[in-house]
């Protein structure tokens, strides 16, 4: 499939989803909403994506958010632009969020406004050491969308997310790190294939399992103890009779390393 702002490459399990408006710092503009949201349902569907990464094309940004100049463009009819916008954006985050494949973020340069929202989507994240990460939204009057509030406060805590959207302080790498935003910082040239080796190793893992720890995360901040205990009891039984979780169950007993098919 061939796509007019995104790269999209399947190899070997792994799914490669870049941000490719490198002019325009992978800005997110209409026809890349669209063709996100497209993405996310193949890598949903695609039962051969067993893991996927998602990174920026160039070496000075991610996603740098919202294309600002498209908004500035359209100005009289900015409701209806940005809820198109949000409706394809918001739907992908969701996609991405409970597709059984984990999603690695390579964070190779600015992560601004939507593109610290990508951040915060993302299961696991490897940032470069020069990357960086600001809100960027009431810095021009706006507030936030593609689930940022939802995830950054579970990641970060109400009062580091609510500082970022006040302050639009803009994190280093390293402070990234140190506040759980991300889970690695490598230098520059190293971000793909740290984030490669990464996904490569999760692609030979138990998919399916993968899948169910990330629907039980989700719903563990809302749902009382007892119905997130049931949910945990009919995952952990689900799993015990997939094909993986026996292959496991056998390995272990065995003594011998697992081959997990992903079902």
């Amino acid at each position: 499939m061939t796509y007019e702002t995104l790269d999209y490459d399947l190899r070997d399990g792994v799914a490669w989803i870049t941000f490719n408006r490198p002019d325009r710092f992978n800005a997110l503009n209409p026809v890349m909403v669209r063709e996100l949201c497209d993405v996310a349902m193949r890598c949903s569907s695609d039962t051969a994506v067993r893991a996927a990464v998602l990174t920026g094309a160039g070496d000075q940004a991610f996603c740098a958010g919202g294309d600002v100049s498209e908004f500035g463009k359209r100005l009289d009819e900015i409701d209806l632009l940005v809820k198109e916008m949000t409706t394809y954006l918001h739907a992908a985050v969701s996609r991405f969020a409970w597709m059984r494949a984990p999603l690695i973020g390579a964070v190779n340069g600015v992560a601004a406004g939507a593109g610290l929202s990508a951040v915060a989507f993302c299961d696991l994240v490897v940032a470069a050491e020069s990357a960086t990460f600001t809100s960027a939204y009431t810095q021009i009057g706006l507030t936030p969308d593609g689930s940022s509030t939802y995830f950054l406060s579970r990641i970060l805590g109400q009062r580091r997310a609510m500082e970022l959207y006040l302050t639009n302080r803009v994190l280093s790498a390293q402070e990234a790190l140190d506040w759980g935003l991300v889970n690695k910082v490598v230098p520059a040239a190293q971000v793909t294939e740290e984030a490669g080796a990464l996904a490569a190793e999760l692609a030979q893992g138990p998919t399916r399992a993968f899948g169910g720890v990330k629907r039980l995360l989700q719903t563990a901040a809302t749902e009382s103890l007892e119905t997130q205990m049931e949910r945990e009891t009919r995952f952990i039984a689900e799993m015990g009779a997939s094909a993986d979780g026996q292959e496991g169950i056998r390995a272990f007993l065995d003594k011998r390393k697992a081959n997990f098919s992903g079902n």
